[in-house]
């Protein structure tokens, strides 16, 4: 089997980091700078961390902060309606995973004559037009590595994956100052969410040795240091593993992608606005176990490499610690389990059943096939 990855082409880590900003600059001779955020960003004071080195560079730059969480493609287009008349040569978005996706999308509709409605449709048709930098300041979207950018459509109830090459950030800064105060709740939602792209990815039906390195170690990080970076807010070193986890995470997607986790959570941030790492924490042990009997052998490897201390136990207990691991982990870090309390009721179930079958593009990485009667157990458990 022939396999591949793609990956952004030059990424900077470490507390401080974002001062790579000024060299990216030089090296682009970027003259002016499109700068993409949201207003809960800016009001935490980390956009200003990133305005004194574009001053520092001597460089102009305009800043777009009009962005909202999961955004729907209506969004989207608004802003990049907005954009348009912006001069700039290189985009740099700070913030968390809708705010990154915005800018990709944005380095590949602006100036085009196509608009993101067209590449719903055939997303194929994306030509990047101008580089980019990616500062996440979550530990769990994978955002900053992925050549993928998810939009709602709220006249389906559900969202969609905009997939292209040209998509994938030019430049990454995994700068740990970013997370220094980043709410407990967030590091739970997005740390999740980082959980949920390497334990999918590597049991995907698409997994390959390259992705499988980058999820095994995205693992390691993650399942050893979210509960850290959960319950000291000054652990830093806890939060940088973060924060590199993820964005293992978003590499191995992709060379992998994703699985019924994600498909099915997309419905519940589509139609109900139940964030995105919420929605997946809700389903993941749910469908892990239902994917349990093809792969557990996948699992007992994960067991391996993150808690070697198992190594005796067998195949069976060995997967099944890593989904009790899974349980663990949302409880621990306080996340809702049940779509009760979002107010999602119970007559809804067709409608997410009928958009969760819909979702095909992960759908097909799961490898185990799943009925319209099994989504619909799916999400009757969580209901």
């Amino acid at each position: 089997m022939a396999y591949q990855i793609k990956i952004p082409s030059c990424m900077y880590g470490g507390e401080g980091s974002i001062s790579n900003v000024k060299d990216i600059i030089a090296k682009e001779s970027a003259k002016k700078v499109i700068v993409f955020t949201d207003k809960g960003v800016r009001g935490t004071g980390l956009v200003d961390i990133l305005l004194a080195e574009l001053e520092a560079a001597k460089v102009e730059f305009e800043i777009f902060d009009d962005l909202i969480p999961e955004p729907s493609y209506q969004d989207v287009d608004r802003v990049i309606k907005e954009v348009e008349n912006a001069q700039g040569d290189l985009i740099v978005a700070i913030g968390g995973g809708s705010v990154m996706d915005v800018a990709k999308l944005c380095a590949v509709l602006k100036g085009m004559d196509y608009t993101i409605k067209d590449l719903l449709n055939d997303p194929t048709i994306a030509k990047k037009g101008i580089r980019t930098v990616m500062i996440p300041t979550t530990c769990g979207t994978g955002s900053e590595a992925t050549c993928n950018a998810i939009v709602a459509i709220p006249e389906e109830s559900t969202k969609k994956g905009i997939v292209n090459d040209n998509m994938i950030p030019d430049y990454v800064i995994l700068d740990s100052k970013m997370i220094a105060k980043l709410p407990k709740s967030i590091i739970a939602a997005t740390g999740v969410d980082a959980l949920a792209h390497v334990v999918e990815c590597f049991t995907s039906k698409k997994a390959t040795p390259f992705s499988d390195s980058y999820a095994l170690e995205g693992a390691k990080l993650i399942f050893r240091n979210i509960k850290k970076a959960y319950d000291n807010a000054d652990d830093m070193e806890a939060k940088f593993s973060m924060l590199l986890g993820a964005f293992y995470g978003g590499v191995a997607i992709t060379g992998s992608g994703t699985t019924a986790v994600h498909a099915l959570a997309y419905p519940l941030g589509g139609k109900y606005h139940i964030a995105h790492g919420v929605s997946n924490a809700i389903l993941f042990a749910h469908v892990m176990e239902f994917n349990m009997d093809v792969c557990k052998d996948r699992l007992a490897v994960l067991c391996d490499v993150v808690y070697p201390e198992l190594s005796a136990k067998t195949v069976d207990e060995k997967a099944q610690h890593i989904v009790d691991e899974i349980k663990d982990i949302v409880k621990t870090t306080n996340i809702p389990t049940s779509l009760k309390e979002f107010g999602v009721p119970a007559e809804d179930l067709e409608v997410l059943v009928e958009s969760g079958s819909q979702q095909t593009r992960l759908l097909v990485n799961n490898m185990k096939e799943l009925s319209l009667d099994d989504i619909r157990n799916l999400y009757r458990k969580v209901m």
